[in-house]
């Protein structure tokens, strides 16, 4: 029973007591609220949460610094960064029918934790064999007469696609299948924990590369790789023991729907056709040549060794990956969003790479892969105020025009000074026929001053790296380095359109 003091007027303000059974329910709230919150960080939400940062990080991390090693690798030659490009993106869309497959077919815990394994097991053993090239570089080269070195490159290439395929099926299996089953299917909650993994994802890829950035700038390379080799192993360890854990808390990730064969609905579509025929009284066929080649076909391919088999289940297995998504409602949609993304710059290995040889320090470089994550930001805020103002037709036109107007800014940095595309490159080639050539080649340097010329090739960032720093690559690398401007006009440029190019994405 409530207790209430007689409310008595005392100069116009009425004195109230608040009652027993008011006061034990705010003191079990009070007391609820360190509960709760140790409910929630033992709870499957975040234990996915953090699983998911620690992996994203470690993957941020490795994208920056394998681009930079690869050049580092190979002098201010592109060649090894454009090889691994063309592998990740070749071995994806390949292999990608393939990945999702094995996640399908296989046990929820199975798939994580196989995948964790690999990816990091993989980035560490690549960690290790790069430490030993940076320290062992001119020993290596002398072995084999330099083919040692080749073996070195081929086998991180390898290793660091295989952490990016093994990333992948990851991500599929978390962000795709683990978070649907936690969120028991609700639509809500499942929009709000993708919200929340694109959040960490987005601060992951602000604050990864500048710590792995300024670790390789300020000591070495070795430095760095045995900093992304223990952070691969202390995050393998967390990661096995938080997804291990989930498991066991949610019940319904150990049951799995079964997943149903395209030859098995094939025949139970024929079998329904035939029972719906005449009478559905099955009649007797006779042999055809159609049957009889068939089945000798059918026999062909029993009889063929295990491994062909496998393989021809694999290639099967990719076809019909591409067949069902051909189908799909969104094929078309999905086509339109991968012709956009061939206009887009982002920091991948070519950018990056390409950057380092420009001059660019690696700290630098991770500062402006912060600010251009930054944009991206913007980008997701902008829209959703030009949705509500403009409609989303005319948000995406908008977005589009924005966006290629400032990749104008790229293009007009490889005509600037101190691009490799400079024609002015070329004049010691045109001048070595005649004198006059080399006249002219004089007065256009008189004509065309630089105003950021230097006198050394140093990155704008002091870096202790080995590499030899020039603003030439590999097209025009005969050209003497003394008839170059020393410019960063076109680096300048070709970042600003980058970074920018962000918000209308």
């Amino acid at each position: 029973m409530s207790q209430q003091a007689d409310a008595s007027r005392c100069g116009g303000v009425m004195v109230e007591f608040e009652s027993d059974d008011t006061l034990d329910s705010r003191v079990k709230k009070a007391r609820s609220i360190p509960g709760s919150a140790l409910i929630y960080l033992k709870g499957p939400k975040f234990l996915i949460y953090v699983s998911g940062a620690l992996s994203m990080w470690g993957d941020r991390m490795w994208h920056f610094a394998i681009s930079v090693f690869l050049i580092e690798l190979y002098g201010h030659n592109l060649l090894l960064t454009a090889v691994f490009g063309l592998v990740v993106a070749g071995s994806v869309l390949l292999l990608g029918a393939l990945i999702g497959d094995w996640v399908d077919r296989n046990p929820r815990n199975k798939v994580a934790h196989a995948s964790l394994f690999i990816q990091n097991i993989s980035v560490t053993v690549c960690s290790i064999v790069l430490m030993l090239v940076f320290s062992y570089k001119q020993r290596i080269e002398e072995i084999w007469d330099g083919w040692l070195t080749v073996v070195c490159y081929t086998v991180v290439i390898i290793l660091a696609d295989v952490a990016n395929l093994a990333s992948t099926a990851l991500t599929i299996a978390i962000q795709r299948d683990w978070i649907v089953v936690i969120t028991g299917y609700n639509r809500g909650h499942l929009a709000g924990m993708n919200a929340t993994m694109r959040r960490i994802d987005q601060v992951t890829n602000i604050l990864a590369p500048l710590a792995v950035g300024q670790v390789m700038t300020l000591a070495s390379n070795v430095v760095g790789c045995g900093f992304i080799l223990a952070w691969n192993l202390v995050s393998l360890i967390v990661e096995f023991f938080f997804l291990s854990r989930v498991y066991r808390i949610v019940p319904a990730l150990s049951v799995k729907p079964p997943t149903v064969e395209t030859d098995q609905v094939y025949r139970e579509g024929r079998e329904r056709r035939r029972l719906d025929g005449e009478g559905n009284v099955a009649q007797p066929q006779p042999p055809t040549e159609g049957n009889c080649s068939s089945n000798v076909h059918l026999k062909d391919i029993t009889n063929l060794p295990l491994c062909f088999r496998r393989f021809r289940w694999l290639v099967s297995t990719c076809k019909d990956g591409w067949r069902a998504y051909y189908h799909q409602p969104v094929f078309l949609a999905g086509m339109g969003l991968a012709f956009l993304y061939t206009t887009v710059l982002g920091f991948d290995c070519i950018t990056t790479g390409y950057a380092y040889t420009q001059g660019i320090s690696g700290s630098l470089l991770s500062l402006l892969m912060g600010v251009s994550a930054i944009t991206g930001l913007m980008g997701t805020v902008m829209f959703t105020r030009l949705r509500k103002t403009c409609g989303l037709i005319n948000t995406g036109i908008i977005s589009s025009c924005l966006h290629l107007g400032c990749l104008l800014l790229c293009v007009c940095s490889v005509f600037a000074p101190g691009s490799p595309m400079d024609l002015n490159l070329l004049m010691p080639y045109l001048s070595s026929s005649s004198s006059a050539g080399r006249d002219s080649m004089a007065s256009q340097r008189q004509k065309h001053p630089y105003p950021l010329m230097g006198g050394s090739n140093q990155p704008l960032l002091p870096d202790r790296s080995s590499i030899h720093w020039t603003n030439n690559t590999v097209l025009f690398d005969n050209v003497p380095s003394g008839t170059t401007p020393e410019s960063y006009i076109s680096i300048i440029l070709l970042f600003l359109g980058v970074i920018t190019a962000r918000i209308g994405e």
